[in-house]
């Protein structure tokens, strides 16, 4: 039974994570999904997975969607274009600027493209990676150029309300500056550091919280996958990356000589900008303003007990806004970070301890 604004068929054209997945959703919504891949191999293993059944020619879909790496997007979009002159076109690339760039460089009519980026992903690549719930929650940017039809337009939109997406509309340009903030400087940055570990004695490492696993957790991403998006937004990633290293610049004068008059001031300052930082970041449901409350509790490292605890907040009654699950190095202990309205702190804290939970801190 079709569950779906969309009628299809709908064409994927690149079989990774986010094409898999694309796939693995709209499947699960009644649609025909039809795969086409420049590898055999990829292609047969996204099948398997369930994500749809090989594209063959002569098929004409509703919508086609380009999920390649980013220095081949507008080629095939164009081909897609050419191939399809009834259906409408969009892709996921991380950068959008270049591509429709290239795209007008070529002169190709692109009344029906409308491009588009979900702001979703994993670390993993690969087809066996993909997951049907990818998008649900997460923003999806649409970047329409002049040329765009209302009718694709609202196909695309379809596509991301199917999804199970956040719709965003944005201008190409914009949204590449956007993302080389919030996405693509936080990768160079965060590979940065995990590269200081990678000459790192194993016992210095070994020490390593919660903390270094967050701020290194995206540096584990495929790096070709990278190179080329940073090249297709490098500009607007320099910009960026120029800023941090003028703070960076002022935090290593004042770390040289601390009883320096001002030196302390400087860095607190430094850091009390990354607290005002933090605090626009979107939360749970999109607003920046509710700071939730961290409860943790230390459970024995074995399988049924982070279930279990799950099992007893919910007959508590209480909303856990946000989880997260930290291992105590040597210790045969988990660490799960529970996070609540502050209003509810103390009712949870009372609760489990009642129960017979340990809370830590």
């Amino acid at each position: 039974m079709k569950d779906s604004r969309l009628t299809g068929p709908i064409k994927i054209v690149g079989t990774g994570l986010i094409g898999t997945s694309i796939g693995l959703a709209l499947k699960s919504k009644g649609l025909e999904v039809l795969l086409e891949d420049s590898s055999p191999a990829v292609l047969n293993l996204a099948i398997d997975f369930g994500a749809g059944s090989k594209f063959q020619i002569g098929t004409e879909p509703e919508l086609v969607i380009v999920c390649t790496p980013p220095d081949v997007t507008a080629q095939v979009i164009a081909a897609e274009l050419k191939a399809h002159p009834d259906a409408t076109v969009t892709d996921v690339a991380s950068v959008k600027g270049t591509v429709l760039t290239a795209l007008h460089q070529q002169g190709i009519e692109l009344a029906k493209y409308v491009g588009s980026h979900p702001m979703a992903g994993r670390e993993q690549t690969g087809a066996l990676a993909g997951r049907s719930d990818l998008f649900i929650g997460r923003p999806w940017v649409m970047t329409p150029n002049m040329q765009s039809s209302k009718e694709s337009i609202l196909l695309v939109e379809s596509l991301a309300f199917d999804l199970g997406a956040s719709l965003v509309s944005m201008d190409p340009i914009e949204h590449d500056r956007a993302v080389a903030l919030v996405s693509h400087a936080p990768q160079i940055v965060s590979s940065l550091l995990a590269a200081r570990l990678a000459s790192a004695d194993s016992s210095d490492v070994s020490l390593a919280g919660q903390g270094l696993r967050d701020t290194t957790r995206i540096a584990a991403s495929d790096p070709k996958l990278w190179m080329q998006i940073l090249s297709a937004n490098s500009q607007q990633v320099s910009d960026v990356l120029r800023n941090v290293r003028n703070d960076l610049d002022q935090i290593l004068e004042a770390l040289q000589d601390t009883s320096k008059p001002g030196s302390l001031t400087s860095i607190g300052k430094l850091l009390e900008s990354g607290n005002l930082g933090v605090a626009k970041i979107p939360g749970k449901h999109g607003s920046s303003a509710t700071r939730y409350a961290k409860v943790t509790v230390m459970i024995d490292d074995k399988p049924g007990e982070l279930a279990r605890l799950l099992t007893e907040i919910g007959q508590i009654g209480i909303n856990l806004e946000d989880l997260t699950l930290e291992h105590a190095t040597g210790a045969q202990v988990g660490l799960p970070e529970l996070y609540v309205l502050p209003s509810s702190e103390a009712e949870l804290v009372s609760a489990l301890t009642g129960r017979g939970w340990k809370i830590v801190g």
